[in-house]
């Protein structure tokens, strides 16, 4: 966001931005103390990713679902394009560009591109609806991004890059490599996915994310979310705007994707199914549709939380339920948010 938007914001909304940033920047120091001090287990260190991943993904539905107002269930597949693009990318640098710093942020730069290319894909036809025909549609366009991952081969030869669909008819040349499997998926990823790469993912989504919201185009989602047959007698280009949120939107999961299957070894496009989609509109949710610090709150703790149940194997779920249930009673209830409103050390009086 630029400085001289910023100035111009209502205290009150400058005070949320700055309150963001700070918790993310206090948030990524304190983690990186515990694990330099070994007092963060090995298991919790290795979520470090993940959570960052899920974080931008939190953001950038939130962009759809909170700022837009529309019900968009399936995110998952634009994260699995990037997640497949952005290790592909990866593993056909590896020769060309040695430092892997760069290579991540090559292949994240290229897996948004491809989500975001995605989006407007699916977008053309989809955002032409509404309401539940919507969130039905892109659901339907989810699945059928993980069908289509989980039939494609691609591999590279000194012919250059082969690709087929449905079986494996590459036919490599002799000290050719196959990268795409199938169903298998990629395996032997190079882990060079790390928590700094994901901090700093996470402050750019956040950069855009409300640079966006603040601006013209912004205040357009808002209106289109508000009263749509209004936005549209003022002259509003409905289709223009939420494909632009839409294709955004996509283009930070694509990124987020990408950072998240460069922390494991092997990625299927299975690991990106409804539940996944299901499970970042729960961080929407859950934080508040809008919030950008509350999605981010919840996708830290809804990754960490069934870790710490793992012991209560018997009642991991139930426990989980409960808490889930009783978080969003007390996010949705006035009384609460209000008490916690006083604790905020930001509050100022009504009339600053």
């Amino acid at each position: 966001m630029t400085m001289r938007r910023l100035i111009n914001l209502k205290r009150a909304e400058a005070r949320k931005i700055y309150l963001t940033y700070a918790v993310v920047i206090i948030a990524y120091i304190v983690c990186q103390v515990m694990s330099s001090t070994k007092f963060l287990s090995s298991s919790m260190r290795g979520m470090l990713v993940p959570i960052c991943a899920y974080m931008v993904m939190a953001v950038s539905l939130n962009l759809v679902v909170g700022i837009l107002g529309e019900l968009s269930l399936g995110h998952a597949g634009f994260m699995s394009v990037g997640a497949f693009s952005g290790v592909a990318t990866a593993i056909l640098l590896q020769g060309v560009i040695p430092f892997a710093p760069v290579r991540l942020a090559i292949a994240m730069i290229v897996a948004a591109i491809f989500a975001a290319f995605a989006g407007f894909v699916i977008g053309i036809p989809v955002l032409r609806l509404k309401g539940d025909y919507l969130a039905i549609v892109t659901l339907a366009f989810g699945e059928i991004i993980k069908s289509i991952l989980n039939n494609f081969y691609m591999g590279i030869d000194s012919q250059g890059i082969q690709m087929s669909m449905l079986s494996d008819t590459t036919r490599l040349l002799p000290g050719g490599k196959l990268i795409i499997r199938g169903p298998m998926g990629i395996s032997g990823i190079q882990k060079i996915a790390t928590f700094p790469a994901g901090a700093i993912l996470l402050i750019i989504a956040l950069m855009i994310v409300f640079n966006l919201v603040n601006s013209r185009s912004g205040r357009a989602f808002m209106a289109i979310r508000d009263d749509r047959i209004a936005a549209e007698s003022i002259g509003l280009d409905i289709t223009k705007y939420k494909m632009m949120a839409f294709v955004m939107s996509a283009a930070l999961a694509g990124a987020a994707g990408a950072l998240f299957a460069m922390n494991y070894s092997t990625i299927v496009a299975n690991k990106f199914d409804f539940n996944t989609s299901i499970l970042i509109l729960v961080f929407v949710v859950l934080g508040g549709q809008g919030n950008m610090l509350g999605g981010i709150i919840a996708a830290a703790v809804l990754t960490i939380l069934p870790e710490k149940l793992r012991s209560f194997s018997e009642y991991r779920m139930l426990l989980y339920a409960i808490v889930l249930i009783v978080m969003m009673l007390a996010t949705n209830n006035a009384e609460i948010k209000e008490f916690l409103s006083r604790l905020n050390p930001f509050r100022r009086k009504e009339e600053d």
